[in-house]
């Protein structure tokens, strides 16, 4: 999408996109890490009822663990087994999760399913809502993984697409609405932390939580790697070349020691999420990818697909500016709440 920019657009397009692209990558790991830092604390508190450990402590945890294994894979590729791990992961927790929160669901009393506040308060949440599923699904990822497809590239994507848009958000669906189902409106943002059941069976969901996030941080992170290793790196040398690993070394420890000082300063996974779907996915997915597809395809479109992906494009910017202002809201609601560091 970035080289399609600078041809489309020119060189100020070309670093608008690449800027909100590596805000988007950013943000998400940000999300990721306070992800990750939940289910570590939720197992700390399914053994520990002593309050001692925060938050934050997990979070940071999770960013040397995160470094160690960003140093362990060069690149990408490397990642190859790892997806494969990761599905695994993605599964159990996805089992676990479903089978707890219907076995509550089942044994619970009479949910209490409604949306209180004020009208503004109630648009708010909409708005931020639709941010917050634009980030669950987001594929901005998809175009780098598709470089390292083999031929035919495209259609190997569009198989991969097909595929997730199916089979892969089938699950995803089925633990959001048993999610609600069972806790109606108290339901988490980490869909562990209400579900009860054996200790142990919690602590295997929460592990895979915990792994599967490892892979999924490096996976997003992938592309500020290659560009740090990229500009500070030397091609003609190995990658385990004495520069290149301390390249690696430094950039890769300075980039995640930002990411999970901001994750722990502002603990908020749902604002995060709306904040980064808003902020970065709607601009990227919807708003420039319509008027791309109007600037090259402009004279072989009717006037009646001109004016949806016209419609489309001011009504997802619409949306991005709307969606930022509630996620900014909430952020800052949360923020008076809660305070920086918070240990929620």
């Amino acid at each position: 999408m970035v080289r399609r920019s600078l041809t489309q657009y020119g060189r100020k397009m070309y670093y608008v996109t690449w800027t909100l692209q590596y805000i988007n990558l950013f943000m998400i790991n940000i999300g990721y890490i306070i992800l990750a830092g939940q289910s570590l604390k939720a197992i700390y508190t399914s053994y520990s009822n002593e309050d001692v450990w925060k938050l934050p402590y997990f979070i940071a945890i999770t960013g040397v663990i995160c470094s160690v294994f960003a140093f362990s894979i060069p690149h990408l590729s490397a990642l190859r087994v790892w997806l494969g791990v990761s599905s695994l992961l993605s599964l159990i927790y996805i089992l676990i999760a479903i089978g707890l929160s219907a076995r509550d669901g089942h044994n619970s009393p009479p949910r209490d399913y409604g949306i209180y506040g004020s009208k503004t308060q109630k648009m708010f949440s909409c708005i931020a809502a639709a941010a917050n599923l634009v980030f669950v699904y987001n594929t901005g990822m998809l175009p780098e993984i598709q470089a390292t497809l083999k031929s035919p590239s495209v259609k190997n994507m569009e198989r991969a697409l097909y595929l997730n848009f199916s089979v892969g958000l089938l699950p995803l669906w089925v633990v959001t609405l048993v999610g609600y189902w069972a806790y109606g409106s108290s339901t988490s943002s980490y869909l562990l932390n209400n579900a009860r059941g054996p200790e142990w069976i919690k602590t295997l969901a929460n592990t895979s939580a915990f792994l599967q996030t490892l892979i999924t941080i490096h996976i997003f992170a992938s592309p500020m790697y290659e560009y740090l290793d990229t500009k500070y790196g030397r091609s003609n040398e190995s990658i385990y070349s004495v520069h290149n690993w301390t390249v690696r070394l430094v950039t890769r420890a300075t980039y995640l020691i930002v990411t999970t000082c901001v994750a722990a300063l502002f603990p908020f996974l749902g604002d995060f999420m709306n904040l980064t779907g808003a902020l970065s996915t709607f601009p990227l997915t919807f708003v420039l990818a319509n008027h791309m597809y109007i600037k090259v395809k402009g004279n072989d479109l009717s006037l009646l697909q001109k004016l949806w992906h016209w419609a489309n494009v001011w009504l997802f910017a619409l949306l991005a500016v709307a969606g930022s202002v509630a996620a900014v809201r909430f952020i800052i609601i949360d923020y008076k709440t809660y305070h920086i560091f918070a240990n929620l």
